[in-house]
């Protein structure tokens, strides 16, 4: 078995410029069969990429912020079908935009309460600025997260949801929101709650929501290309040192490759790693279990058809047809699944081949519009967007023979 033909796509990208450098990983039944340290994590200072880098992980902070609500599930200290507003007030009493292009301030009351599992599932009738347009689409974009979750909390519910709560399936703040009623439920910030319940007894030490001043020296830079197709690090500030105000479940969370394969294992191998139980099995089956209705998937996510052939669970996409989602997203078998990051970075977990692989990037799209090709864990380029799926495809080929 040889697997080096699956970084060709990468190394190209970096050798044209267009893309700074990469970490890639293949794990297949209890064995690392691969690492990638492709290119520079720090261009002008020739840095180069490492195992042990340190990346900006955005969305892929979703599955992690829900696995710690899913373990106090367990506890009996709320329930999928609990409303949020137990913890949140703020969101007691929402309104529903009539038009979802519409003013703001043509609403109707909500039919219903803002549920758990609206939350993880993203059917809340919450949104991001790119997930939608119009009038909401401005109000999104001027709320900042750069201040406490409370009062960000209490600026998000002042604004009206786009749909009804339940109705269909919207990207958006939800797991942001999810993060601050754990951190309410616990009494303690967000980041300690995944500490304990997550990351420390994975043994994820690399992940956080700052680095320190350590980990500075390990983070890879933030990069975005210019129209000229010129490499620009300027577009994002250095990796924090300490944990922000407001610690994000759905986008904060830094980590490596390394780190992040003990998550998906503990996944993969139904909610345990090396012998300790992090999950229930019913838990991560909950994870892993398709929940949307074939309605919602008749409509597109982000502007794009990402339903063919897959659903999804609790923030992670789930492959339910394996024929029709290799035609628009590459191989993986049934059960496969993933729940990428923004800024390149991707992973995916086959069950029916016990394999993972992870792809880490750092490149910051324009998400008014490419945000599609951001989520799907392409990059923003289409020039670059072969890279992630020809070390996918070249992998399983080779994994195959």
């Amino acid at each position: 078995m040889n697997l080096d033909r699956n970084k060709a796509s990468i190394v190209e990208a970096v050798d044209a410029g267009l893309l700074a450098g990469a970490v890639t990983l293949v794990w297949q039944r209890d064995a690392v069969l691969q690492v990638n340290e492709l290119g520079y994590r720090d261009v002008d200072a020739r840095l180069p990429m490492q195992r042990d880098t340190i990346f900006r992980i955005a969305s892929m902070t979703k599955p992690a912020t829900v696995a710690a609500a899913m373990s106090l599930i367990e506890e009996g200290r709320l329930s999928l079908d609990d409303r949020v507003s137990t913890w949140l007030p703020e969101l007691s009493d929402m309104q529903v935009l009539v038009d979802p292009l519409g003013p703001l301030d043509r609403t109707v009351p909500a039919e219903r309460h803002i549920t758990v599992d609206d939350l993880m599932t993203h059917r809340s009738g919450l949104a991001y600025m790119f997930s939608v347009l119009g009038p909401i689409s401005d109000a999104y974009r001027k709320l900042p997260t750069r201040q406490d979750q409370d009062r960000w909390l209490s600026e998000l519910s002042a604004l009206p949801l786009v749909h009804q709560p339940g109705e269909r399936l919207t990207y958006s703040h939800a797991t942001d929101v999810l993060g601050i009623a754990l951190s309410r439920i616990e009494g303690k910030p967000l980041s300690q709650v995944l500490d304990e319940r997550i990351l420390g007894p994975l043994g994820m030490s690399d992940t956080g929501f700052s680095v320190g001043a350590g980990g500075r020296r390990r983070a890879a830079t933030m990069y975005q290309l210019d129209r000229d197709c010129s490499l620009r690090d300027d577009v994002m500030g250095p990796a924090p040192i300490v944990d922000p105000p407001f610690c994000t479940g759905g986008a904060g969370l830094w980590s490596t490759v390394d780190d992040y394969l003990r998550f998906a294992r503990m996944l993969l191998d139904d909610g345990t790693l090396d012998g300790v139980r992090v999950l229930s099995r019913r838990s991560v089956e909950l994870m892993r279990t398709d929940r949307l209705t074939d309605e919602q998937k008749r409509y597109d996510f982000l502007g794009s058809p990402f339903w063919v052939g897959r659903g999804f669970g609790l923030n992670l996409s789930v492959v339910t047809d394996p024929a029709r989602s290799r035609q628009l997203f590459g191989p993986g078998g049934l059960g496969t699944f993933s729940w990428p990051g923004a800024y390149g970075t991707w992973w995916q977990a086959d069950p029916s081949a016990d394999l993972i692989l992870i792809y880490l990037i750092q490149n910051l799209p324009n998400m008014n519009v490419d945000a599609a090709a951001a989520v799907a864990g392409n990059t923003s380029l289409a020039k670059l967007q072969t890279a992630q799926p020809r070390f996918v495809r070249r992998t399983y080929e080779a994994l195959e023979r």
